[in-house]
């Protein structure tokens, strides 16, 4: 079994219980980009943004690299537009730092440099990540988040992360309960 660590975050208001009228989803991995595995969880995670705001436009970008670089980039052209909401799925991973055997995730490391204000969790486990970094901050007045690629993980962080902004819940708040949801998806067996 695993372990996630508490949350740190740097305080902010309670997250805003409006309708958000717009997000994009960024699909991120090399396995993603070079078609040696399909995204499903951009379809799942439009649908449960359209389950929970039927008006919202929703723009899925073509999948990037695992090249921090690139993400940074993205991330400064996407927020310039203001949508309320984005959501990179994958790289969350970042095994490579513990084992060259492991895929390279980064994710996770543009996220930390690009947001100041945001809240973070890393879960430790036996799922095949080894190790994965959950984080959600704003920059400017966009909700940027970051989900797991492995199908139900991306599928319950993404859950877990509407119901707690619906509720109204802080930076933190929110980390907390999208990095239990993903805790929980992971096996449970003898330690």
């Amino acid at each position: 079994m695993g372990q996630y660590s508490a949350p740190y975050a740097l305080r902010c208001g309670k997250m805003g219980t409006g309708a958000m009228k717009s997000a994009v989803i960024i699909p991120t991995g090399d396995e993603v980009k070079n078609g040696i595995v399909l995204d499903t969880d951009s379809p799942e995670i439009l649908a449960q943004l359209i389950r929970q705001f039927p008006e919202m436009k929703v723009v899925r970008l073509g999948p990037l690299t695992d090249d921090e670089e690139a993400i940074l980039t993205l991330l400064q052209e996407t927020v310039l537009e203001s949508p309320d909401l984005i959501v990179l799925v994958g790289g969350s991973g970042g095994g490579h730092r513990f084992s060259p055997s492991l895929g390279k995730d980064y994710t996770q490391s543009a996220l930390e440099k690009f947001l100041i204000e945001k809240a973070a969790s890393e879960i430790y486990g036996k799922n095949g990540h080894l190790w994965c970094k959950l984080i959600c901050g704003k920059k400017d007045k966009t909700v940027i988040i970051n989900v797991p690629g492995p199908f139900y993980e991306a599928k319950a962080a993404m859950s877990a992360f509407l119901n707690s902004y619906a509720a109204g819940m802080d930076l933190s708040q929110i980390n907390k309960e999208m990095a239990q949801a993903v805790y929980d998806q992971y096996p449970r067996g003898e330690e």
